[in-house]
């Protein structure tokens, strides 16, 4: 059931930038709640193993340009997108900590995606779910929390997400999991199949199998940290990419290295893009950012379903246009290997939006320059902005 607020008040950066962590109101060594504890990990764990990796899908482009384009697909995941790796490792994370007890709700801030995937987890271990959005997200995400068991509180300043949560999880008793805190924390960035983990195993047998680049959107952060520190772990040359959204204080604050940017304008491709620098966002873990025009994105997403047949959300179009642009510079500079960007999210969440000419009309927003380099592109081989 979604309700709506209406809040004026701007969070306080560093009050909100960690979850309070919930009273202690169990006691830890009570059998029932240990025997509780360890069947919500057994259950997380066994989906883990269900469904331990996603396809790594090639974007056609000519065999003679000796450069490669790869596309992690991150929708095959049992809740739809990238984040389901992420809600996962949270809820192992606050479940470990002793922070998500039984019958306490879990509360987290979020654009969508995130929040599907802990609805899911949250049904799996028999807890109640609120998601704290902006009123702006997709219906279909929100159609999604709500099929899995979760509760949807919508604000209408996607500023105030983080001070809203942290204070229904202080009303109610339950733990507010602040994905945009943890999320760089709550994966095991050295192996244990994370996604990098993953990309290199499946390039294996590939004429490049260690990727000149890899393209990563920032939510949280979290997963370019994750590809970023396993890149340095493990010594490879591969270097990392984030592409931001218009309305989105990633790029900014990389650019000046201020980690107080803020942005007063909500991002309109969902699930990347934020309003401030995230602590889960790691600058100095990356080589490359880009800032990717709205417009672009949505060019870019309607290529690949000329190119593939498939339909994704917004995010993903930001990391092809980039991929896309990776991929030109290594043609003009004679050099060749591999490039990979993520499929983060189905299209189908974003029917109404991405794929609706009434829609960018209504958002001001022109493709058609961005679509025609595109093919200009893939047809040619020369990129002109």
């Amino acid at each position: 059931m979604s309700t709506a607020e209406q809040s004026q008040s701007r969070p306080d950066r560093d009050g909100a930038a960690g979850a309070p962590i919930p009273t202690i109101d169990v006691d830890r060594t009570d059998p029932d709640y240990r025997s509780w504890l360890k069947e919500a990990v057994r259950k997380v764990q066994a989906d883990a193993n269900r469904t331990a990796d996603t396809h790594l899908l090639r974007f056609p482009l000519p065999e003679e340009w000796g450069v490669d384009l790869y596309l992690k697909d991150e929708s095959t995941h049992p809740t739809g997108s990238l984040k389901h790796r992420l809600a996962r490792s949270l809820f192992l994370y606050g479940l470990c900590n002793g922070w998500i007890r039984p019958g306490k709700p879990v509360i987290e801030s979020s654009s969508g995606s995130t929040a599907v995937s802990e609805a899911y987890f949250a049904k799996l271990v028999g807890v109640p779910f609120i998601a704290v959005m902006p009123a702006t997200t997709s219906r279909e995400k929100t159609r999604l929390i709500e099929f899995h068991g979760g509760t949807c509180h919508l604000v209408q300043d996607p500023r105030t997400v983080y001070e809203v949560s942290a204070r229904l999880a202080a009303e109610s008793g339950g733990h507010y999991m602040d994905q945009f805190t943890y999320a760089e924390r709550a994966t095991d960035w050295r192996g244990n199949n994370n996604i990098a983990e993953s990309i290199y195993h499946q390039l294996r047998l590939e004429r490049h199998p260690e990727p000149a680049w890899i393209v990563a959107t920032a939510g949280t952060g979290g997963t370019s940290a994750t590809i970023a520190r396993y890149v340095h772990y493990m010594q490879y040359d591969t270097r990392v990419c984030v592409p931001d959204p218009e309305n989105s204080c990633f790029f900014p604050g990389w650019l000046t290295g201020d980690p107080g940017t803020d942005c007063a304008t909500a991002s309109r491709i969902e699930g990347i893009g934020r309003p401030r620098m995230e602590p889960s966002f790691l600058p100095a873990a990356i080589d490359r950012m880009m800032r990717v025009p709205d417009a672009a994105s949505v060019a870019a997403v309607r290529a690949l379903e000329t190119a593939i047949g498939r339909k994704a959300g917004g995010s993903t179009g930001t990391g092809l246009w980039s991929a896309l642009k990776i991929v030109a510079e290594m043609r003009a500079e004679g050099r060749t290997g591999s490039v990979v960007t993520l499929l983060c999210d189905p299209g189908d969440r974003y029917l109404d939006k991405y794929y609706s000419d009434d829609w960018l009309a209504a958002q001001g927003l022109d493709i058609a320059p961005y679509a025609r380099t595109i093919e200009t592109f893939l047809t040619t081989g020369t990129w002109s902005d």
